[in-house]
């Protein structure tokens, strides 16, 4: 495991937070000069192997859980992502939940209750596909679905949005003061790459099933979900809970790059494996014995 230490914050995909409003441009394909493709899968082997230990010691030292948040339009390439990132971590140590349409149940609670519900515990890694944020994402290019939600009157909706990135806010701040280390990923495609996406998925046999008709329809809301998600990085990017925004049109690029920023932050945390005590230590060596001389 020789993944040097370093600030997660020098990532150039990192979106930083100085207390003024971001605007930032977001690239979709790499930078120039990166390694060639099979260069890239043979870097993400080594930091799928890095993270593996780095999980294992997060479980042992049991002080941290680490919450990772994956957002994205269709075919960003989340689930390959989240399959190839920790296609070697215990599952024991590995929770990923994906959010769909909030259930009836949910529905009764506020709208953060249902994440709420399933945050990682010390010593593990939890795996939002999707999350919180849809509320203020989906919900917001289609406001008709806060008829379901049965909230309070709002003359407002702009006050609304406002009150949520409030909530997000401090929703997160509550989980990092409390030990949850919150790094958030923005898979960030092309538009002509989602239509290349599609097609194959229309023109393979195989991919057939992943594709839905309300793909193409929310393919129409793509300025709007644009402006959403700057507005979104723009109210909640914190030191405490950062938004990485990765380009996402080279998936190899992509899957490598989210490897490595997880496992800069985790080794960020200086864990340390448990110290035995001196009458432990003691015992077990007597125990060796019986052992050797059993």
């Amino acid at each position: 495991m020789n993944k040097p230490l370093f600030d997660p914050a020098s990532s150039p995909y990192r979106v930083s937070y100085n207390g003024d409003t971001i605007h930032q441009q977001f690239q979709t394909t790499p930078p120039d000069g990166v390694p060639n493709r099979k260069a890239l899968k043979a870097m993400l082997e080594d930091e799928t192997r890095i993270l593996d230990q780095l999980q294992r010691q997060l479980y042992a030292h049991d002080r941290y859980g680490v919450l990772l948040v994956f957002q994205a339009l269709d075919a960003a390439g989340k689930d390959s992502t989240i399959r190839s990132v920790f296609r070697r971590v215990d599952p024991v140590g590995l929770n990923v939940h994906s959010f769909k349409a909030p259930s009836k149940l949910e529905l009764e609670h506020d709208f953060l209750w249902r994440s709420n519900c399933v945050l990682p515990k010390r010593g593990s890694i939890g795996v939002f596909n999707r999350s919180y944020y849809e509320e203020v994402l989906v919900v917001r290019v289609h406001p008709k679905y806060l008829g379901g939600q049965r909230l309070p009157p709002h003359d407002d909706l702009d006050v609304l949005w406002q009150q949520r990135f409030e909530s997000i806010r401090r929703f997160e701040e509550h989980m990092a003061r409390s030990g949850t280390v919150v790094i958030k990923f923005w898979l960030k495609h092309s538009r002509d790459e989602q239509r290349n996406r599609f097609l194959s998925r229309l023109d393979t046999p195989e991919k057939q099933w992943k594709f839905h008709e309300g793909d193409a329809f929310e393919r129409g809301y793509w300025d709007q979900y644009m402006d959403c998600y700057q507005d979104v990085i723009n109210a909640t990017s914190r030191p405490h809970a950062p938004w990485y925004v990765i380009p996402a049109d080279d998936k190899v690029f992509m899957r490598y790059t989210v490897a490595d920023i997880i496992n800069r932050s985790l080794s960020s945390l200086h864990m340390a494996w448990p110290d035995v005590s001196a009458r432990d230590r003691s015992r077990f060596a007597m125990l060796r014995e019986q052992l050797l001389n059993d």
